[in-house]
This record gives C-alpha cells, structure tokens and sequence, in this order.
C-alpha cells in the first residue's frame, strides 16, 4: 500500500468518509444541510477555538465531513497559497433583475419519478452558493454554510477548465501550438507518460497515462499526486516527490494516446508547467494578469501551492461565486468586458465545439450520455449546446447559450464524486435554463 498502515487514516479523512478524531462526538446516522452547518456548528470559532472545534491540515481533519463545510472557504488558514490577483480598478457591478419565480422551479431527478423543488436540491446537495444570471443580470443569489458574497470558497476541478480557457486563449493568438509534443515545450518530461503526447491531447484528456483517479481506493495514484503536492499532509516516513513537478516526472505510459478519453488530474498540473514554461510567468500570475484582473471581478482569489510554491493547477483554485458567474459570462459576451476583447472568440468557440464524443464514450460516465470534453470543459450537447466546468463536492459553472444563462454554484457534499449529485444537478440546472429561455422568448 501507498501509506504505512498507520497513516492510513489520512486518506480514510481526505475521503471525507469518516467522522472521527476531534468530532467523534458529533457522529450521527446521516448528515443534512442543516445539522452539517459550519457555523452552527461551531468550527473555528473563539479565541481560541475549543479543542473539539478546532480544524488542522497536519492531521488531516480538514477533509474530514463535517469539517470539510468550514474548510471549503478556509484554505488561506490551512496551507500555503498564492494570490491572483483581481487588479487595482473597481469591481464591475453586475445588474441585477431579481426572479422570484426561481425558487418555484420544480423537476424530476435521474431515476426518479417524485419532482423536486429548487429548494429541496440546493439543500440535498448542500449547496454552499449558487449565482444565477441571465442576460448577463443576477436573477438569483442565495449562500449558506461558510459562504457569502464577500468570502472565497474552493473550486475544485472546475480549476481545471480555468487553465482550459487561458490555454486557449494562448493557442488562439498563437503563443501555444496545441500540435506541438509536450517535451517540446518541457524536456523535464521527456521521459513521462507526457514527453509524446500533444498539447491538444493533454488538453482534452485523451492521453494514455497509468493513473488512477479512483477516489474512493485509498492507494489510487490520485493520493500519491496529492501528497506530493500539498492537498494531504505528508506522513513522518514519507519519501516520495515533494512537488508536483517531482510527481509529474514518474507518470507512466499505459495505452496509445488519443484514443480514448480519461479523466486525470495530473493532465491538468502538466498543462500548467506547459503555460508557465511557454510564457515565463508563474501560473497564478499568468491568469491574473490575461484573465482574473480584466473581468471586474469583485475579489482577490488564489492557489493553493505544493511546498516550493507551484500552484495547483488541477484542482487548487479559490475565488469569490460572483466572479466564477462572471467567468461563464465571458462566453455569452464573446470575450468581451465592457467593450474589450479578454479573451478571442476563437478560443471560446474551440470549447463549445466539444470534443469527440467516441472518445468519451470509452470512459463510461453513464449520466452524463452524448457528453464530450474538449480542453478541460464538459460539453453536453444538448439542444441548448450546453456546457460546463465541474468539480468533486459539487462545483459547477453551467453556461447555456441558448438560454442566454449562467449558473455558478459552490457546495461541500460530503461524497466526493459527482455522480452524487449528477441526478439532482443536471435535470435542475435545464429546467432553470427552460424557465429562463421561455421569458426570454
């Protein structure tokens, strides 16, 4: 196994399955929404803290659910980070144009044959914020748990379609050749998994990497990834790589690449080193200053950093709900910000083309049938030509051009994968965009 049996427990709290330690007191059959609430509960609060309220990353007790809701806006006090920064001019006020016919929104879960209410699925999957916009106005906007509008809260994997979009956004004006084999770019990975593959299959996943993303096998490799870098404390014995440059270069080949699509963090991390390599500026830099600081954005966000300070481009990512709403908003407008291009319409278009649909297929994700991804966004298409970034606990910045909509939400589920929360969220998330479209019609 990856950890001494001693350190097991670790992966047992990163997992988020386990209620021991500090809060074993608070153990109960199921956890709601409500019995889980962070600040009801207490976490982190006094000076100092009671002792069983207090949350630590050395022992792993962050992950732990029900912790996990506090830490989500929290990472700040819990591991090292690097700011991207918002810029120095005032935030771009959003208009608002308030609907309260959102909430009456019912529809049908996957698999189910009861209706749901809004309501009821923003609390089912403890949905920490949800922003919703159409026609570039906030037409709803409602917080729980840690968050509110001027607090950050983690991203997840929808950090992954961020690097995505700036990705683009460099091979649009030339800067990146997506044809290009990665060792071209990096040598240091030459002999990975990476070294042959190109940029462009780097990007859709579509590599042929031995990884496992299992989060539910405690000796998946996507454990070893998040130790090397900093998302799991290091056990005492530890001898592994330390960063995830280190971790990058042992990655192994397994499969041709470009023949099927698979969902792996590591692609993420490696497009990161790729960006920063090809333009000379750190990765958290780099995206404040092309994207982060040109769309009025109303906070400051950050990185979380593996121990020599590289920004977790996988998955490491905290910003304000307004903002990410904002992100989804730059597709609707073209890339344009008040006038001005931030990012080129090629780019945008490269994205809600999706990619290969044969090649998503061999992944087998059940629900999310007829999907592709292309440069790390989910793209559905649906008659609406749908898509979306997505992330474990229940992120997701859904973008529906025909309804002219944005859907931005936060959660901490307490089941990592989102096959938990797939049922409820997608079924919601198009009866919300057929609600908008029929009074934009």
């Amino acid at each position: 196994m990856f950890l001494p049996k001693g350190k097991r427990h670790l992966l047992a709290l990163a997992l988020a399955v386990d209620v021991s330690g500090p809060a074993s007191t608070l153990a109960q059959p199921a956890w709601t929404s409500q019995t889980s609430n962070p600040i009801a509960l207490g976490w982190m609060q006094g000076s100092p803290p009671p002792p069983d309220r207090i949350i630590r990353f050395a022992d792993g007790t962050y992950r732990s659910f029900p912790q996990w809701r506090w830490s989500v806006c929290h990472f700040q006090q819990l591991m090292p980070t690097t700011p991207v920064s918002r810029g120095l001019g005032a935030p771009r006020p959003l208009e608002r144009a308030a609907r309260a016919d959102i909430e009456t929104v019912r529809f049908t879960p996957t698999g189910a044959t009861e209706p749901m209410t809004f309501m009821e699925a923003f609390d089912r999957n403890f949905t920490d914020g949800i922003v919703i916009l159409h026609e570039g106005r906030i037409v709803y906007e409602r917080y729980a748990g840690c968050l509110s509008e001027q607090n950050r809260h983690a991203a997840m994997s929808v950090t992954k379609s961020l690097i995505g979009l700036l990705s683009e956004l460099l091979i649009a004006e030339g800067t990146l050749d997506e044809n290009r084999r990665v060792d071209s770019y990096v040598p240091e990975l030459a002999a990975s998994a990476f070294g042959d593959a190109t940029v462009r299959q780097v990007l859709d996943m579509t590599t042929g990497l031995e990884f496992s993303e299992d989060y539910a096998d405690p000796s998946a490799d996507v454990w070893r990834h998040a130790t090397a870098g900093n998302p799991l404390p290091k056990p005492a014995d530890y001898s592994g790589p330390r960063n995830y440059y280190e971790y990058l270069v042992t990655v192994r080949r397994s499969g041709a690449h470009g023949a099927a699509f698979g969902y792996k963090t590591v692609n993420t991390d490696a497009m990161g080193w790729i960006l920063s390599r090809v333009t000379g500026r750190p990765l958290g830099d780099l995206l404040a200053e092309r994207i982060w600081s040109r769309i009025g954005a109303d906070l400051e966000a950050y990185f979380t950093v593996d121990s020599i300070g590289t920004p977790f481009a996988g998955g490491g990512f905290n910003g304000g709900l307004r903002d990410l709403a904002r992100i989804g908003q730059l597709f609707l407008d073209g890339g344009m910000v008040d006038g001005t291009a931030v990012v080129p319409e090629a780019a945008l278009n490269s994205i809600r083309q999706g990619g290969s649909r044969s090649a998503f297929a061999k992944a087998g994700y059940s629900q999310l049938a007829g999907w592709s991804y292309r440069s790390m966004w989910w793209v559905t298409h649906n008659k609406n030509g749908a898509f979306m970034a997505r992330g474990v606990y229940g992120q997701s910045l859904y973008v529906d051009p025909t309804a002219h909509a944005v859907i931005a939400r936060f959660a901490s589920h307490p089941e990592a994968g989102n096959a938990a929360n797939d049922p409820t969220t997608l079924p919601l998330y198009q009866a919300i965009a057929d609600r908008l479209l029929g009074s934009t019609r």
